[in-house]
């Protein structure tokens, strides 16, 4: 949590960080801020002190909104500090930032960055910065070592209700397109339209952008709606073209978040349209049970990765390979069982093979349940995931209650 910081950083060896880029679409930024319509800005905080707020005089208003402490970027006098590094660009910049950070005194120690900007200018100015203060080692961190990842995994009760509310948005939205499909008739064994006309993968997807968006949700990762062999291989979007066959496996895979990059949501079902062929009601009942298995067996402060070593142990006593066996394996139970939600899709705590032991179900985390299996040779495939969140008294809860049918009625 933010209130956490300071311990984090100081168990990080970090005396300051430094944030850049814009509010919306931007993780790190949209944690300390809030968000907003912030286009280009620049938070600073030293540990043990209030982060201090740099932003454009446009957008003085924005700024003001997140209750932090504020600086004017016009304050800093760039055609002056261009001036001073005879017209170039990079160095003016550095300058700024060396003003910036002297006024926090902040001079030397370690300092992560986090945000995001073009990656070739945010390079060439923060080397500019590193030549100007010698004494301050600037530093990123690998992804899965964040001190900053490390303090979003828990969420407090009002990030919480931030993603119950994209929880209630996806399944309503799920609901929406669950009834598109069951308003329409078969022909030849394809669902049509009114007008006898085959619906398409790609009909379905833009309905759901259009209802994202009725909602207040934005999709900037896409969606998952694959049909036949694209169900069987766990990451494809599902070709548009594809036609929307009976009793095939649909994986229906939806992560939408917040209107402007704040929090996501992360959700699939299993849909055959129709009716189910024997061998695909029997892939559904062996995720069906692995998943109740495992949602039954999630205890407060247990390490992630033991539950993914537990589903591992279930596919592989039902029959089917396993990554714990082969790391290379491209068909049965292939990825891992979940994984942190928050401002990223997929953040701490982790419960793969790289997993740390720190990875832990904590009260306060959001993590996603998901087991499945994939047999794309067989065009077929099967997931099934909820967004759950461990509660302050160690309780597990599903934040968006929604029927697992496999089958959708057609007439």
């Amino acid at each position: 949590m933010k209130s956490d910081l300071d311990r984090l950083m100081k168990k990080h060896n970090l005396d300051a960080i430094l944030v850049t880029g814009p509010a919306q679409h931007n993780p790190a930024m949209y944690y300390l801020t809030g968000g907003g319509h912030l286009t280009n800005a620049d938070l600073i905080k030293a540990r043990g002190n209030d982060p201090v707020l740099y932003y454009s005089p446009m957008e003085r208003d924005e700024a003001a909104a997140t209750g932090l402490q504020t600086q004017n970027l016009v304050e800093y006098g760039l055609d002056d500090l261009l001036k001073q590094a005879n017209g170039d660009a990079i160095k003016a910049l550095a300058l700024r930032y060396q003003k910036m950070l002297a006024e926090q005194e902040i001079t030397s120690g370690r300092m992560a960055i986090y945000g995001k900007v073009e990656v070739g200018a945010g390079y060439a100015v923060f080397s500019a910065l590193q030549e100007l203060m010698p004494d301050l080692e600037i530093v990123g961190e690998p992804t899965r070592e964040s001190m900053l990842l490390e303090a979003m995994a828990a969420k407090d009760e009002a990030e919480v209700e931030h993603m119950r509310r994209m929880g209630k948005i996806t399944t309503t939205v799920v609901g929406n397109v669950a009834d598109f499909l069951t308003s329409h008739q078969a022909k030849n064994g394809v669902l049509v339209d009114r007008k006898g006309e085959a619906l398409t993968i790609g009909d379905i997807k833009r309905r759901i952008n259009l209802w994202l968006a009725m909602e207040g949700a934005e999709n900037p990762e896409g969606t998952i709606f694959a049909i036949g062999r694209d169900a069987g291989v766990p990451h494809s979007s599902g070709n548009p073209e594809d036609l929307l066959r009976l009793g095939q496996t649909i994986i229906f895979d939806i992560f939408p978040c917040e209107a402007g990059g704040g929090y996501f949501y992360d959700f699939t079902r299993t849909w055959c349209l129709g009716y189910a062929p024997d061998e695909v009601q029997a892939l559904y009942d062996d995720v069906y049970s692995v998943y109740q298995t495992i949602m039954a067996e999630l205890k407060v402060g247990m390490p992630f990765k033991d539950y993914q070593k537990r589903t591992c142990e279930l596919f592989e006593a039902q029959g089917h390979p396993t990554l714990r066996e082969n790391p290379a394996l491209q068909e049965g139970y292939v990825h891992s069982l979940g994984h942190g939600l928050g401002l990223h899709v997929h953040e701490r705590p982790w419960s793969g093979s790289s997993a740390a032991q720190d990875d832990i179900l904590e009260p306060g985390v959001v993590v996603t349940i998901e087991p499945g299996l994939y047999y794309p040779e067989k065009g077929m495939g099967c997931r099934l995931e909820d967004t759950v969140w461990v509660t302050p008294d160690g309780e597990m809860e599903i934040l968006a209650e929604y029927p697992m049918d496999l089958v959708l009625p057609i007439q």
